[in-house]
């Protein structure tokens, strides 16, 4: 029988494994891939994932033995998103971005210690980058969305997000806490976050916060591109092209929505 201190531990693992497929869609992972991703034993994983396959929350490729999410949770996130869903405020929003920059933009969503990308909408330039999609999830700090929404937390909540989150085993040591310290304050000086190139060689990035009614970033709007297109003398128009339609978006939602952290 399993006891009380049990549960919160099982309900962390099914929370670990759905939020890992997410970011293996729409390839879909095996079992090997999830295992070393979430850090469980290859047995637990496979244990948990067909458990969760029996209610319908992840689905199987009987061919390729890859693993995906399920039906299930389509229906529940249908049924979720009236309350906590922007993307219908937010697409036209992002498409005028796109079109009026010729680059890719972004609407991330603020969720935990994270960003999850929730739209894309690609600009007229020929050369895209492709470090985003949608459904990926970055820590904050990581990419200008995750860093725009950081720089706006409070201080407090900054100092303990990096005395506890480790960025350098994955991101290498220009995520060190010092250095997202120093991209802090620039965020804050200039207002926008910008990224340059420290997820692939030669992809830039810019972002802004999108904030809810308490004054809280819980969203963030994001452009990429490549280098070229993001030079010194063109990123502050970039930047305030993204910050007014980062207002836009935080004064035009419908009032009393819930944020998604």
């Amino acid at each position: 029988m399993s006891t009380g201190d049990e549960r919160p531990g099982v309900a962390r693992r099914i929370g670990l494994i759905l939020r890992a497929l997410g970011t293996f869609e729409p390839a879909g992972a095996s079992t090997t891939d999830m295992a070393r991703h979430v850090g469980l034993a290859r047995a637990t994983t496979h244990r948990l994932l067909s458990s969760l396959q029996d209610e319908g929350f992840v689905d199987r490729d009987r061919q390729s033995g890859r693993w995906h999410l399920g039906p299930e949770l389509y229906l529940l996130g249908a049924a979720a998103a009236s309350r906590y869903d922007i993307s219908d405020h937010a697409r036209l929003v992002v498409r005028r971005l796109a079109e009026a920059t010729g680059e890719s933009a972004f609407l991330s969503a603020v969720r935990g210690d994270e960003t999850v990308c929730l739209l894309r909408e690609d600009g007229s330039f020929p050369l895209r980058s492709h470090v985003l999609h949608e459904g990926l999830r970055l820590p904050l700090g990581v990419a200008s969305a995750g860093l725009a929404a950081l720089a706006l937390m409070p201080d407090r909540e900054i100092d303990d997000y990096l005395g506890r989150t480790d960025l350098v085993a994955s991101w290498g040591e220009q995520h060190a806490a010092p250095a997202v310290r120093d991209r802090i304050a620039a965020t804050r000086h200039d207002g926008f976050a910008t990224n340059p190139g420290l997820l692939v060689e030669g992809s830039w990035g810019l972002g802004a916060a999108v904030l809810d009614g308490r004054g809280r970033p819980v969203w963030a709007l994001s452009l990429t591109g490549v280098e070229t297109r993001f030079s010194a003398g063109r990123r502050p128009q970039l930047g305030q092209l993204l910050l007014k339609a980062a207002h836009e978006l935080s004064t035009g939602l419908p009032s009393g929505r819930p944020s998604a952290r």
